[in-house]
């Protein structure tokens, strides 16, 4: 009880400071029709609804699972296990995940169909997959972030030279919208599990930069598809 407690007080001092500032320039400045600001007073309500559900989920469900996964996998003690989950979870996390379907059915419509948003959902998924299998490979032999994200922010950059000029703002927006609220709890849960196993307690930076690995991947998969489309 105290759980849902907290989360209730968390989503409404989340929604407070936007709901003033609207109410505000709807009084002072913009004057909406009534019926307009009644629909935002109603969508409000239930965006906080939704909001208060998805959090207490994400700390009743994804998140315990997560760890328990991750731990479960590192005490098999198979390198390749861990990578294949690892994988694999990153690529179901956002197959699922809202933000990668609005954006890609965004393309799909702009672009009239010429880039279907399913090929380019389950490329963006391909490339979270092999991020977050790449993030479980540095936990467990504790390699140093910092030359990976210069690594891989190098190899962006190349690709993006070859690449035409439509993939590249889509490529990106691709590695924003996979920080999205589906996959985010649950990686960053595996990583978490993971490193509490193989690292032992003390390695509290081995824990993060998972999402920043994992956003780098469908950056990368969109700019190779933009090369293969070309």
């Amino acid at each position: 009880m105290e759980k849902v407690r907290e989360v209730f007080w968390e989503v409404v001092y989340a929604m407070i400071p936007l709901s003033v500032v609207i109410v505000l320039l709807q009084l002072f400045i913009i004057k909406l029709p009534w019926e307009s600001f009644l629909q935002f007073g109603i969508g409000a309500v239930m965006v906080g609804g939704g909001l208060f559900l998805f959090l207490l989920g994400v700390q009743i469900g994804l998140l315990p699972i997560g760890e328990l996964i991750g731990a479960a996998l590192s005490r098999r003690g198979s390198l390749w296990m861990i990578l294949f989950f690892g994988f694999l979870l990153g690529f179901v996390a956002t197959v699922a995940e809202p933000d990668v379907r609005v954006l890609t059915m965004q393309v799909d419509e702009v672009s009239g169909g010429a880039i279907s948003r399913y090929v380019l959902v389950y490329t963006v998924a391909l490339g979270v997959g092999l991020f977050v299998a790449l993030a479980m490979l540095r936990i467990v032999f504790r390699l140093n972030i910092k030359y990976l994200l210069i690594a891989g922010y190098g190899l962006v950059f190349t690709i993006a030279a070859f690449t035409p000029p439509t993939f590249i703002p889509i490529s990106f927006d691709a590695g924003g919208v996979t920080t999205g609220p589906m996959a985010v709890p649950f990686i960053l849960a595996l990583g978490v599990g993971v490193a509490s196993v193989l690292g032992g307690k003390s390695t509290t930076a081995d824990r993060f930069g998972l999402i920043a690995l994992a956003s780098i991947g469908p950056v990368l998969a969109v700019l190779i598809l933009g090369v293969i489309y070309q």
